[in-house]
């Protein structure tokens, strides 16, 4: 997972500017369409309009001081933490499930680093230009030009901080009026900090220090061997293909060729033939090239200038690699350009790379590990479904007063003591009629309480009481307490609880 030359170096080295070049295909274009995707989400969603009847017309509100998080039609009150741990489960095990079948393309595809990062970097592409020139750029000594051309793009990188900032407060407040109090400072001071803080930390984190973020703070990349198989598809070099018998040959249009032969486990050239015949595309040079012992690698650096975490690929399975698939991209296009088959560098596994002949690479998921994920992700997500589509407006406990058991009154009733506990989670007050099912009616005693209104995502406790004639309760063991929301009585719920007398407890 990394060279001795890594195992040399410290536990933080000082970053070296990475200039990375663009490139097309298939692999940027996902990139970009899981970027604007989430982009789109993300800044978009604060400002989506939703109707409601007691809170801002906002399709995803957090509302911390109604104790609340408002998600389109579903309200999520304290009480439904289990659906957050049920989340937190779901996302652990789909991550570890998509890593055992793909490697890291969370990392390389949905990860906000990965998605902050690149835009920034696309900020930086737009003002300084191509990799060359911000090269060029940074080598020259502090002129106007470089003033500029810097100082515009860490304008722009601030800006794009403060928003993402901007936005995440606005999940957690009306966004209008929160844009509104925030440059007009009647904002609260929550606020201000918030976003300063996402500010400063996303400017650093995708501007400054980017690839070092996921090498030395991200503990992922650290631990994501053990989740390696010899069938996970993750980005290689087919070093068979592309070493060849003599290494690598580096191939220059023109005059001719000048043709550096290098040892696969030397970066040194160990000799030089110059010819002054242009070698031509197609399978005539590929086959020259077999003829010669050399690999199909033509040694462009392509592949290291694309990528962002500025890795060359072709020294193995690292463990910075973001399996982002660019170098795919770059190696496929000099591939094409020479007319040399495509795949010398793909998402394939070490399992079929070492295979005499290797066969298309395929994602491996009939394996126990796999299968365990799979099943496990499948269970809980239905599980999750299940549990938001058949929740009631409401929740009820009821629990008995054991101390003590039962009391014994002076003409010989006995009573039981109960505590009914009512949590509303409609989103409008809400009032819940109690009754008893299975004693006769007067048995119940509620106090001064016939009904109780409770406010949304409130509790209401209330003290109940069930008084039997000794005859009665000697043949009573159990009774319904039901619970009826006033004007629904389709949703009425009851719990079935013990009654306890000394009859029972002698026997």
């Amino acid at each position: 997972m990394q060279t001795g030359l890594e195992e040399q170096l410290g536990l933080y080295q000082k970053r070296i500017p990475i200039f990375t070049r663009s490139v097309k295909g298939r692999f940027r274009r996902f990139k970009t369409t899981v970027l604007v995707l989430a982009y789109a989400i993300y800044f978009l969603l604060p400002w989506l309009p939703w109707s409601r009847l007691d809170a801002p017309s906002q399709a995803v509100l957090f509302d911390l001081p109604g104790r609340r998080f408002l998600i389109f039609g579903l309200t999520v009150y304290p009480q439904d933490v289990v659906w957050l741990a049920l989340l937190l489960f779901i996302a652990a095990i789909l991550l570890f499930f998509v890593t055992g079948l793909v490697g890291r393309a969370f990392c390389g595809y949905f990860c906000f680093q990965t998605l902050w990062t690149d835009f920034f970097i696309w900020i930086e592409h737009k003002i300084q230009g191509e990799r060359p020139a911000r090269v060029r750029l940074y080598r020259q000594p502090w002129n106007r030009e470089k003033l500029l051309k810097v100082g515009g793009t860490h304008v722009l990188w601030v800006l794009a901080s403060f928003w993402t900032g901007m936005t995440f407060v606005a999940y957690y407040a009306y966004a209008p009026q929160l844009v509104l109090d925030f440059f007009t400072g009647q904002a609260a001071a929550a606020a201000y900090i918030t976003v300063s803080i996402l500010t400063i930390s996303t400017y650093a984190a995708a501007g400054l220090m980017r690839e070092q973020i996921c090498t030395y703070v991200c503990p992922y990349g650290r631990f994501q061997s053990v989740m390696y198989e010899p069938e996970t598809l993750a980005v290689h070099y087919d070093a068979r293909r592309g070493e060849g018998a003599h290494g690598r040959a580096t191939v220059r249009a023109g005059r001719g060729i000048v043709v550096e032969r290098r040892r696969a486990e030397s970066a040194e050239p160990v000799a030089v033939d110059r010819r002054q015949a242009s070698l031509s595309a197609g399978e005539r040079a590929l086959a020259e090239r077999h003829e010669k012992g050399l690999g199909d690698c033509v040694d462009c650096g392509l592949c290291v200038q694309v990528c962002p975490t500025g890795i060359d690929i072709r020294d193995g399975l690292q463990y910075k690699c973001i399996s982002c698939g660019l170098c795919i991209d770059a190696c496929n296009t000099i591939m094409d350009s020479f007319g040399f088959p495509k795949g010398l560098i793909r998402y394939d596994s070490e399992q079929n790379l070492a295979a005499p002949e290797p066969t298309a690479p395929r994602v491996e998921w009939k394996r126990l590990k796999t299968i365990g994920y799979g099943a496990a992700l499948i269970l809980m997500s239905a599980y999750l479904a299940y549990s938001i589509g058949t929740r009631g407006s409401y929740d009820r406990a009821v629990n008995q007063i054991r101390q003590p058991l039962y009391v014994v009154l002076s003409n010989g009733d006995i009573r039981n003591r109960y505590q009914v506990r009512i949590t509303n989670k409609a989103a409008q007050d809400q009032t819940y009629e109690i009754s008893a099912s299975g004693i006769p009616a007067g048995a119940l005693d509620l106090g001064n309480f016939r009904e109780i209104t409770i406010k949304p995502g409130h509790s209401g406790l209330v003290q109940a009481s069930v008084r039997l004639t000794p005859e009665l309760a000697e043949h009573t063991h159990h009774f319904e307490l039901v619970i009826t929301p006033k004007g629904k009585a389709g949703e009425a719920r009851s719990e079935t609880v013990r009654f306890d007398s000394p009859k029972e407890e002698h026997d």
